[in-house]
């Protein structure tokens, strides 16, 4: 295989994870950016953007060279040291949920570009599960039915598990889930 080009190739290499990067909400979240070309660089101009579904991807920061050229409304929040590409979110919120954009220019004699998002998932920690019963002295005798309510107050992609003594309770003629 033989690869031609006239002028100047977009020889720019551009690597971010793949999957989606999971943070926690409250804590810094590293988004980490490789790129390599092979032109000489006047100019290397870095460009981060934010797009939450169904909305226009939003500029959060960049640079050119050493310069970095930060949104006054997010210049606290987000932080990006050239010619590292790399982003650090600190804190991160659940409206920080979205895909993250970054694009490198490179100018030599013309320029090169490439590309390249990054899907980011808030989690938030599941707090301490409370559990009421029904009726409140929680003892049944001979008959009736007892009813365990768990409840959690605060987290993301909660699942609930009952055990007794150890082993998962399944769904019988003695046990039934809602």
């Amino acid at each position: 295989f033989f690869h031609f080009c006239a002028g100047i190739c977009s020889a720019l290499k551009l690597t971010v994870p793949s999957h989606t990067i999971h943070g926690i909400e409250g804590q810094p979240l590293h988004l980490s950016v490789d790129y390599n070309f092979n032109a000489t660089a006047s100019e290397i101009q870095i460009i981060w953007l934010f797009e939450r579904s169904q909305s226009n991807p939003k500029y959060v920061v960049g640079s050119v060279n050493q310069g970095v050229i930060p949104d006054l409304e997010y210049q606290d929040k987000f932080t990006l040291i050239p010619p590292n590409a790399s982003l650090r979110i600190n804190p991160l919120h659940l409206s920080d949920e979205g895909n993250y954009i970054v694009k490198v220019n490179v100018r030599g004699n013309g320029t090169i570009a490439a590309s390249r998002k990054i899907q980011v998932a808030v989690d938030v920690p599941v707090t301490k599960p409370t559990v009421h019963t029904e009726p409140s002295s929680g003892v049944v005798e001979y008959v009736g039915n007892i009813t365990l309510k768990c409840t959690v107050d605060r987290g993301t992609r909660v699942v609930y598990q009952w055990m007794k003594n150890g082993k998962r309770l399944h769904a019988g003629p003695n046990y039934t889930f809602s």
